[in-house]
Protein backbone atom coordinates (compact mmCIF):
# COMPACT_ATOMS: atom_id res chain seq x y z
CA UNK A 1 0.00 0.00 0.00
CA UNK A 2 2.81 2.43 0.85
CA UNK A 3 4.63 1.64 -2.40
CA UNK A 4 1.57 2.02 -4.64
CA UNK A 5 0.01 4.94 -2.79
CA UNK A 6 3.06 7.03 -1.84
CA UNK A 7 6.49 5.94 -3.09
CA UNK A 8 5.52 5.20 -6.70
CA UNK A 9 3.69 8.54 -7.23
CA UNK A 10 6.71 10.35 -5.74
CA UNK A 11 9.09 8.56 -8.12
CA UNK A 12 6.89 9.40 -11.11
CA UNK A 13 7.11 13.06 -10.13
CA UNK A 14 10.90 12.83 -10.21
CA UNK A 15 11.45 12.83 -6.44
CA UNK A 16 15.09 12.50 -5.42
CA UNK A 17 16.44 9.86 -3.05
CA UNK A 18 16.47 12.49 -0.29
CA UNK A 19 12.75 13.19 -0.78
CA UNK A 20 11.97 9.46 -0.66
CA UNK A 21 14.06 9.13 2.50
CA UNK A 22 12.22 12.02 4.19
CA UNK A 23 8.88 10.53 3.12
CA UNK A 24 9.83 7.15 4.59
CA UNK A 25 10.89 8.76 7.88
CA UNK A 26 7.59 10.64 8.02
CA UNK A 27 5.66 7.42 7.39
CA UNK A 28 7.70 5.67 10.07
CA UNK A 29 6.68 8.29 12.64
CA UNK A 30 3.01 8.13 11.56
CA UNK A 31 2.87 4.33 11.79
CA UNK A 32 4.71 4.32 15.11
CA UNK A 33 2.21 6.76 16.61
CA UNK A 34 -0.73 4.80 15.20
CA UNK A 35 0.61 1.72 16.98
CA UNK A 36 0.75 3.73 20.22
CA UNK A 37 -2.82 5.00 19.76
CA UNK A 38 -4.26 1.58 18.96
CA UNK A 39 -2.26 -0.71 21.25
CA UNK A 40 -0.87 1.68 23.87
CA UNK A 41 2.69 2.61 24.88
CA UNK A 42 3.17 -0.09 27.51
CA UNK A 43 5.54 -3.00 26.99
CA UNK A 44 3.86 -6.16 25.71
CA UNK A 45 5.09 -9.72 25.47
CA UNK A 46 4.38 -12.69 23.23
CA UNK A 47 6.41 -15.13 25.33
CA UNK A 48 4.34 -17.90 26.89
CA UNK A 49 6.99 -19.96 28.69
CA UNK A 50 8.87 -19.35 31.91
CA UNK A 51 11.95 -17.13 31.63
CA UNK A 52 14.98 -19.27 32.42
CA UNK A 53 18.71 -18.72 32.73
CA UNK A 54 20.61 -18.90 29.44
CA UNK A 55 22.93 -21.71 28.40
CA UNK A 56 26.67 -21.29 29.15
CA UNK A 57 28.72 -20.66 25.99
CA UNK A 58 32.42 -19.71 26.35
CA UNK A 59 31.77 -18.09 29.72
CA UNK A 60 28.71 -16.14 28.53
CA UNK A 61 25.00 -16.90 28.81
CA UNK A 62 22.84 -17.25 25.72
CA UNK A 63 19.13 -18.06 25.68
CA UNK A 64 17.44 -20.58 23.34
CA UNK A 65 15.64 -17.77 21.48
CA UNK A 66 18.98 -16.00 20.92
CA UNK A 67 20.39 -19.24 19.47
CA UNK A 68 17.32 -19.51 17.25
CA UNK A 69 17.84 -15.90 16.14
CA UNK A 70 21.43 -16.63 15.11
CA UNK A 71 20.41 -19.78 13.19
CA UNK A 72 17.44 -18.13 11.43
CA UNK A 73 19.51 -15.05 10.55
CA UNK A 74 22.30 -17.17 9.04
CA UNK A 75 19.78 -19.24 7.06
CA UNK A 76 17.94 -16.19 5.71
CA UNK A 77 21.24 -14.52 4.84
CA UNK A 78 22.32 -17.54 2.78
CA UNK A 79 18.92 -17.86 1.09
CA UNK A 80 18.80 -14.15 0.22
CA UNK A 81 22.30 -14.25 -1.23
CA UNK A 82 21.43 -17.25 -3.42
CA UNK A 83 18.12 -15.68 -4.41
CA UNK A 84 19.77 -12.44 -5.54
CA UNK A 85 22.44 -14.24 -7.58
CA UNK A 86 20.60 -17.24 -9.06
CA UNK A 87 16.98 -16.25 -9.73
CA UNK A 88 15.60 -14.10 -12.54
CA UNK A 89 13.78 -11.73 -10.21
CA UNK A 90 16.88 -11.47 -8.00
CA UNK A 91 19.00 -10.43 -10.98
CA UNK A 92 16.29 -7.95 -11.97
CA UNK A 93 16.37 -6.46 -8.46
CA UNK A 94 20.14 -5.98 -8.73
CA UNK A 95 19.76 -4.39 -12.15
CA UNK A 96 17.11 -1.92 -10.96
CA UNK A 97 19.19 -1.06 -7.89
CA UNK A 98 22.23 -0.40 -10.08
CA UNK A 99 20.54 1.65 -12.82
CA UNK A 100 16.72 1.93 -12.93
CA UNK A 101 16.62 3.74 -16.28
CA UNK A 102 18.86 1.21 -18.04
CA UNK A 103 16.82 -1.61 -16.50
CA UNK A 104 13.67 -0.13 -18.06
CA UNK A 105 15.41 0.16 -21.44
CA UNK A 106 16.14 -3.58 -21.52
CA UNK A 107 12.53 -4.41 -20.65
CA UNK A 108 12.52 -4.84 -16.87
CA UNK A 109 9.32 -3.65 -15.17
CA UNK A 110 11.09 -1.52 -12.57
CA UNK A 111 7.93 -0.64 -10.61
CA UNK A 112 6.98 -4.30 -10.22
CA UNK A 113 10.51 -5.19 -9.16
CA UNK A 114 10.54 -2.40 -6.57
CA UNK A 115 7.15 -3.56 -5.25
CA UNK A 116 8.43 -7.13 -4.93
CA UNK A 117 11.57 -5.84 -3.18
CA UNK A 118 9.51 -3.96 -0.60
CA UNK A 119 7.34 -7.03 0.01
CA UNK A 120 10.41 -9.22 0.47
CA UNK A 121 12.13 -6.67 2.71
CA UNK A 122 8.99 -6.30 4.82
CA UNK A 123 8.76 -10.08 5.24
CA UNK A 124 12.38 -10.26 6.41
CA UNK A 125 11.76 -7.35 8.81
CA UNK A 126 8.69 -9.19 10.16
CA UNK A 127 10.77 -12.29 10.93
CA UNK A 128 13.35 -10.11 12.70
CA UNK A 129 10.62 -8.33 14.67
CA UNK A 130 9.11 -11.62 15.87
CA UNK A 131 12.50 -12.94 17.00
CA UNK A 132 13.36 -9.69 18.80
CA UNK A 133 9.92 -9.64 20.44
CA UNK A 134 10.40 -13.17 21.75
CA UNK A 135 13.72 -12.07 23.26
CA UNK A 136 13.10 -8.55 24.59
CA UNK A 137 9.31 -7.93 24.39
CA UNK A 138 7.57 -5.24 22.31
CA UNK A 139 7.20 -1.46 22.46
CA UNK A 140 6.15 1.04 19.77
CA UNK A 141 9.73 2.37 19.67
CA UNK A 142 11.48 -0.98 19.23
CA UNK A 143 11.79 -0.58 15.47
CA UNK A 144 13.62 2.74 15.66
CA UNK A 145 16.61 1.32 17.52
CA UNK A 146 16.82 -1.63 15.12
CA UNK A 147 16.64 0.80 12.19
CA UNK A 148 19.55 2.89 13.49
CA UNK A 149 21.73 -0.18 14.11
CA UNK A 150 20.79 -1.55 10.68
CA UNK A 151 21.80 1.67 8.92
CA UNK A 152 25.21 1.64 10.62
CA UNK A 153 25.69 -2.06 9.77
CA UNK A 154 24.83 -1.52 6.10
CA UNK A 155 27.16 1.49 5.77
CA UNK A 156 29.98 -0.36 7.52
CA UNK A 157 29.51 -3.46 5.39
CA UNK A 158 28.93 -1.75 2.07
CA UNK A 159 25.61 -0.63 0.60
CA UNK A 160 24.27 -3.20 -1.85
CA UNK A 161 26.26 -6.14 -0.45
CA UNK A 162 24.40 -8.82 1.53
CA UNK A 163 27.61 -10.40 2.93
CA UNK A 164 28.84 -6.88 3.69
CA UNK A 165 25.68 -6.15 5.70
CA UNK A 166 26.28 -9.36 7.67
CA UNK A 167 29.87 -8.32 8.42
CA UNK A 168 28.70 -4.85 9.40
CA UNK A 169 26.11 -6.34 11.74
CA UNK A 170 28.73 -8.54 13.38
CA UNK A 171 31.03 -5.53 13.81
CA UNK A 172 28.28 -3.43 15.39
CA UNK A 173 27.18 -6.20 17.74
CA UNK A 174 30.69 -7.16 18.85
CA UNK A 175 31.77 -3.53 19.29
CA UNK A 176 28.72 -2.82 21.47
CA UNK A 177 29.07 -5.81 23.74
CA UNK A 178 32.84 -6.13 23.92
CA UNK A 179 33.12 -2.40 24.60
CA UNK A 180 31.18 -2.68 27.86
CA UNK A 181 34.06 -4.66 29.36
CA UNK A 182 35.98 -1.41 29.70
CA UNK A 183 33.32 1.34 29.69
CA UNK A 184 29.79 1.73 31.16
CA UNK A 185 26.84 0.21 29.25
CA UNK A 186 25.28 3.61 28.51
CA UNK A 187 28.14 4.22 26.07
CA UNK A 188 27.16 1.30 23.83
CA UNK A 189 25.34 3.48 21.30
CA UNK A 190 28.22 5.97 21.29
CA UNK A 191 30.57 3.19 20.19
CA UNK A 192 28.26 2.38 17.27
CA UNK A 193 28.11 5.94 16.03
CA UNK A 194 31.87 6.35 16.37
CA UNK A 195 32.10 3.36 14.01
CA UNK A 196 29.69 5.11 11.64
CA UNK A 197 31.75 8.32 11.66
CA UNK A 198 34.95 6.33 11.06
CA UNK A 199 33.53 4.61 7.99
CA UNK A 200 31.98 7.79 6.59
CA UNK A 201 35.33 9.57 6.89
CA UNK A 202 37.83 6.88 5.90
CA UNK A 203 35.96 4.14 4.02
CA UNK A 204 32.50 5.32 2.92
CA UNK A 205 32.11 2.32 0.59
CA UNK A 206 32.26 -0.05 3.59
CA UNK A 207 33.96 -3.43 3.92
CA UNK A 208 32.86 -4.97 0.62
CA UNK A 209 31.64 -1.94 -1.30
CA UNK A 210 33.53 -0.44 -4.20
CA UNK A 211 34.70 3.12 -4.37
CA UNK A 212 32.81 5.12 -7.00
CA UNK A 213 35.00 6.51 -9.73
CA UNK A 214 33.93 9.63 -11.56
CA UNK A 215 34.84 10.20 -15.16
CA UNK A 216 34.69 13.54 -16.99
CA UNK A 217 33.71 13.59 -20.66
Amino acid sequence: MLEIGIYRPLRKKGASSLILLLASLGLFIVIQNLISLIFGDDTKTIRSGVVTEGLPVFGARITPIQIATIVVSALLLALCSLFMKKTKIGKAMRAVANDPELARVVGIEADQVILFTLVLGSALAAVAAILISLDTDMTPMMGFYALLMGVVAVIAGGIGSIPGAALGGLLVGMAQHLGVWKIPTQWQDTIVFLILIFFLLFRPQGFLGRAIKKAAV
